[in-house]
């Protein structure tokens, strides 16, 4: 499958990535093993496969990347709730891990990647890093339809009002001592509308003392916004 990376970027010129060629192999519980191999190295991700529905998300880690994301594995937690609920999930890894731009390209090239199978919506769902990431990403792709942004850092959101009028879900531990939540209550008020910003007052910056309100959170708030209820 050969899918160009065709979203603009702000670094359009510069950096450039393009889809070679996408491979899927079976993996446990239903999920798929993928490969995209790009113009720039390979990508790795697991998907979950919702046949016949539109609605996707794209689940992405912090800056060391993985999988299974923070709240102890929220992310292998919810892809079988969000399929129950008729939603597709891509849990991508990063070639980079750490490198903005170049995680930036990956998750555009995912997005690429599920509009040339028949998505047609797509929420982003991205931790620390990554909540940066998902935020700059979705004021790029025209397939997004929902930011979840959580324990973000600062630096790459300074764009985030262009994400209106797509909604914005910012999540934040009152504890956090790698990024304070003052990270995200900054991104907040620059966001436009929709917008939503949820605290958890005993949250470190892994989530996991929220993790069970957080997956409830999440499993309601993804699925209205991937498949186009709200």
């Amino acid at each position: 499958m050969t899918s160009p990376w065709d979203e603009p970027s702000e670094t359009e010129g510069e950096l450039e990535l393009s889809i070679l060629q996408a491979a899927v192999a079976p993996e446990a519980e239903g999920a798929y093993r993928l490969l995209l191999r790009t113009t720039r190295g390979d990508i790795f991700g697991l998907l979950h496969v919702c046949e016949g529905e539109p609605g996707a998300a794209v689940m992405i880690g912090g800056a060391s990347g993985g999988l299974d994301g923070p709240a102890d594995g929220i992310y292998a937690r919810l892809a079988p709730a969000l399929l129950d609920a008729g939603v597709s999930t891509l849990r991508l890894h990063y070639r980079w891990p750490g490198e903005f731009d170049e995680c930036l390209l990956d998750v555009l090239g995912a997005l690429s990647f599920l509009k040339g199978v028949g998505a047609r919506r797509a929420v982003l769902v991205g931790h620390s890093f990554g909540g940066a990431v998902a935020i700059r990403a979705g004021t790029l792709s025209p397939l997004v339809s929902g930011v979840v942004a959580m324990s973000s850092q600062l630096h790459g959101t300074e764009q985030v009002a262009e994400l209106a009028p797509r909604p914005l879900l910012l999540v934040h531990g009152m504890e956090d001592q790698v990024l304070e939540a003052v990270a995200s209550e900054i991104i907040y008020q620059r966001a436009a509308e929709p917008k939503r910003l949820v605290l958890y007052a005993e949250a470190g910056h892994s989530l996991v003392q929220c993790k069970d309100a957080l997956f409830e959170l999440l499993r309601e708030w993804i699925p209205v916004h991937a498949r186009g209820d709200g």
